[in-house]
């Protein structure tokens, strides 16, 4: 198996006069189906097409996009894996010296706004040449959005870079259509009717169907419309029931046209069969290697698409919410792949996805009519129309614990405990137990605060109690020494300090001393970013209280970890705002050094 070509040198090798497409990504390449520019790269080459790789280009430099000269059909640009500000920033928006995706786990090698900064330059150097534009970044500011580090609505960045196509969602389909109506000789400008894209347009050309959304204008300037906004394209993310979205923006209308149709289970599985060689190129050694292989390289996506609907989470808008799972064959070919790799020294270290849990479909109607757009799959109750059934999943783990080579497979991708509840067999969590956890099992229950966790679109705590409860009597039963790690965030929209009190509580009830918190990170479309820029809940449109001064950030974000010496002092002022000053003394005290606090070091609860 080779690479795609990355340097002059290789397109010399194989004699090529040309290429058709040049693959510009903010992240070093990695040719590795967790990578979205490796999976476009080797689609696109399997379509025949010529695909070169130009990653981490120098933007000050011309000569760096020269590389490979004008290709045939044009360029296909993307941030990489994550949002390039994201990669850049903290919820601090503090500059990271660390970047996974980089060589020698370096910042700074992509610029701010890649998807943007790129195509401008690409512009600069080709002028009218064909851009299209796709991956995360480019999919979820697809329309106006919020922008957290500018603080400020911006439009599509579609009009931001000046591209010609915007590619949403998981593009393979999309892109496919793109490559052979640009080889038939179609204008790029003409590729207005394609599922899965958005584009500049006319008024007079809109689909007669088209949703009109509150313009670039009006949602800059009322956030209610902005709110609104929000609803209508979250309402419109399945493929059977989406219709067309538009939105004036500033200067053309960005029509979104529906989504692409999720891959079936065959073609996901040609997507995941394609020649990848699992690696990075040598040169990266010398640099330090890409820390961003190393977290997936002994790890299988088994499923794509998601029906959790965490209000937080940009998955189900971005992948979908109709989950389809990989074959048993296909999995177990990519195992094996693994075990033949010299490095691999018997441990999978995930069988997992968006959620790891979800084989397929939510029910059986949304095989055929798609997701509902009125409501929820497992929020705020699970729906009765819900097949849980983990039976599919148990089967596969089992062949891949059978494997010759493979000592342990494990499943550090979050498992959604009330769709594991919902199942009447308790099959899972046994083999979950006995067979699946390194130690500790994460969990992400968020919070505790029921008007809070409304607000994340996540099970009641009592769920997550029930679940942890048949853990730990599951985990004794097999004579095992585990531990359930809850992931939590503090300062999300709807959560007061009496609600950031009311977890400190739970968790010194419970013996949780978590060492990591996460303070909510606002990232573009989702319904929890709309619920902190505009203060409504995009789902009733009901106001929603917005922690957003820092120093009550800090407060809530200590109250989580007030048994840290080192937060006293913002745990005090918290509990004074809070007025909870009972909780500075007796039994119940959240001051670490009052003598009735508890231990930190004792075990968590069980």
């Amino acid at each position: 198996m080779a690479f795609l070509p990355y340097k002059k040198e290789m397109i010399e090798e194989r004699n090529w006069e040309y290429v058709d497409f040049v693959l510009v990504s903010g992240d070093a390449y990695i040719d590795h189906p967790s990578f979205g520019a490796a999976i476009i790269g080797r689609v696109l080459e399997d379509s025949g097409f010529r695909v070169a790789v130009l990653s981490q280009p120098k933007v000050s430099s011309a000569s760096s996009f020269k590389e490979f000269g004008r290709p045939r059909l044009g360029f296909l640009v993307t941030a990489g894996n994550i949002d390039s500000m994201v990669a850049h920033y903290t919820v601090n928006k503090r500059y990271r010296s660390d970047d996974a995706y980089t060589p020698g786990n370096k910042s700074g090698r992509r610029p701010d706004r890649a998807v943007t900064v790129y195509c401008k330059k690409i512009r600069e150097i080709y002028g009218d040449i064909a851009v299209v534009i796709g991956g995360i970044e480019a999919s979820l500011r697809r329309l106006a959005h919020y922008d957290y580090w500018s603080d400020r609505i911006r439009p599509s960045v579609l009009e931001e870079s000046g591209a010609d196509l915007l590619v949403y969602g998981m593009g393979e389909r999309s892109m496919r259509e793109i490559a052979f109506r640009l080889n038939d000789g179609e204008w790029i400008g003409s590729l207005n009717d394609i599922a899965g894209t958005c584009c500049r347009s006319e008024e007079m050309f809109l689909p007669k169907e088209t949703v009109i959304l509150p313009s670039y204008s009006e949602v800059c300037h009322d956030k209610r419309a902005f709110a609104e906004m929000t609803k209508q394209i979250l309402s419109n993310a399945d493929a059977v029931t989406a219709a067309p979205l538009a939105q004036k923006g500033k200067e053309k209308w960005i029509l979104q046209n529906k989504p692409s149709r999720p891959l079936n289970q065959k073609e996901l599985d040609a997507v995941y069969d394609l020649p990848y060689t699992y690696r990075y190129p040598g040169e990266y050694d010398k640099l330090g290697g890409v820390k961003g292989l190393s977290e997936v390289r002994f790890s299988i996506t088994h499923n794509r698409g998601c029906f959790g609907g965490c209000n937080f989470c940009s998955i189900g808008v971005h992948q979908g919410r109709c989950v389809v799972g990989r074959s048993h064959e296909s999995v177990l070919r990519e195992a094996k792949k693994m075990v033949r790799d010299p490095a691999f020294k018997g441990y999978i270290h995930d069988v997992g996805g968006a959620t790891a849990n979800f084989r397929g479909p939510a029910c059986k109607k949304q095989e055929k009519k798609g997701a509902c757009s009125h409501k929820k799959c497992l929020f705020p109750e699970v729906c009765p129309s819900i097949h849980a059934d983990h039976k599919d999943y148990i089967s596969l783990l089992r062949k891949l614990r059978e494997l010759e080579g493979v000592k342990k497979v494990f499943i550090r991708s979050g498992i959604r405990y009330d769709y594991v509840l919902a199942d009447p067999k308790s099959d899972f969590l046994n083999e979950l137990v006995r067979h699946h956890v390194s130690g500790q099992l994460r969990i992400a229950p968020e919070h505790v605060s029921a008007n809070v966790l409304r607000c994340m679109g996540k099970p009641s705590i009592k769920k997550y109690e029930r679940f942890s409860d048949a853990f730990y009597k599951a985990t004794k039963k097999a004579g095992k020494d585990q531990y359930i790690l809850p992931y939590l965030i503090s300062s999300h929209p709807g959560s007061t300090l009496k609600d950031a009190v009311e977890l400190a509580l739970w968790l010194k009830k419970k013996k949780i001393h978590p060492e990591q918190v996460q303070d909510f990170y606002p990232t573009p479309m989702t319904a929890s970013t709309c619920m902190y820029y505009s203060g409504y809940d995009p789902y009733s449109m009901e106001k929603v209280y917005v922690p957003k001064n820092r120093e009550e950030k800090r407060q809530q974000r200590a109250l989580l970890q007030w048994y840290k010496p080192e937060n006293e002092a913002a745990v005090r002022k918290g509990l004074e705002r809070a007025g909870r000053r009972d909780l500075m003394s007796g039994k119940n005290s959240l001051l670490p050094h009052y003598r009735g606090a508890t231990d930190p070091r004792r075990k968590p609860h069980r």
